[in-house]
């Protein structure tokens, strides 16, 4: 369980990708981390984060440029998935923090690239679907996308979706709205 509630630590990941199969011998690996933390007691975003991940065990693609705009050279200085694991425990908490992300892709991408890389999951157990939250909580029949979701509430994201940070921000912006939601029917 989450031993720290005052803080929400919302997180996008990026991964290498490709049109189709990944190319021989190449799997798909966390690239960029985002993370925006949202203050539990006033609904609100504090902050966005980005940490970049050197991919080890595959390439960045032409087209995992055009949908992320992360280009090979923008690693040159990256830290490794060992390096960005050990900043989220350290200055984030992770471990004792209740971590949100849109859908599960995220929390199993962790799960599969840690052991796949031999890192410790940098998370507790505690996780919050906020896919799935936004659409029991406004009664819809299915989950929606992060830019179906803004459109359901009549509003534009922020910044370059399919970017770390920038989704992180987005997704922590529907989170501090469901919260709010949430404390005036409690109230």
């Amino acid at each position: 369980m989450a031993r720290k509630l005052d803080q929400i630590l919302v997180v996008d990941v990026e991964s290498t990708c490709w049109d189709g199969e990944p190319p021989e011998g190449e799997e798909s690996e966390i690239i960029e981390i985002g993370l925006c933390l949202v203050d539990v007691a006033s609904q609100k975003r504090i902050g966005k984060h980005s940490i970049l991940v050197k991919p080890e065990r595959s390439t960045i693609s032409e087209f995992c440029t055009e949908l992320t705009t992360l280009t090979p050279e923008m690693f040159t200085d990256a830290g490794t998935l060992a390096d960005a694991v050990k900043r989220l425990k350290k200055e984030f908490a992770s471990k004792d923090r209740l971590w949100a992300s849109w859908g599960d892709y995220d929390r199993r991408q962790f799960e599969r690239v840690c052991q796949s890389a031999g890192v410790g999951y940098p998370f507790g157990l505690t996780h919050l679907n906020v896919k799935t939250l936004f659409a029991v909580s406004l009664g819809l029949n299915h989950e929606v996308g992060l830019d179906g979701a803004y459109n359901k509430l009549g509003m534009t994201m922020e910044g370059t979706h399919h970017r770390g940070d920038d989704d992180a921000w987005n997704i922590a912006d529907v989170l501090c709205r469901l919260l709010s939601k949430s404390r005036k029917i409690a109230l």
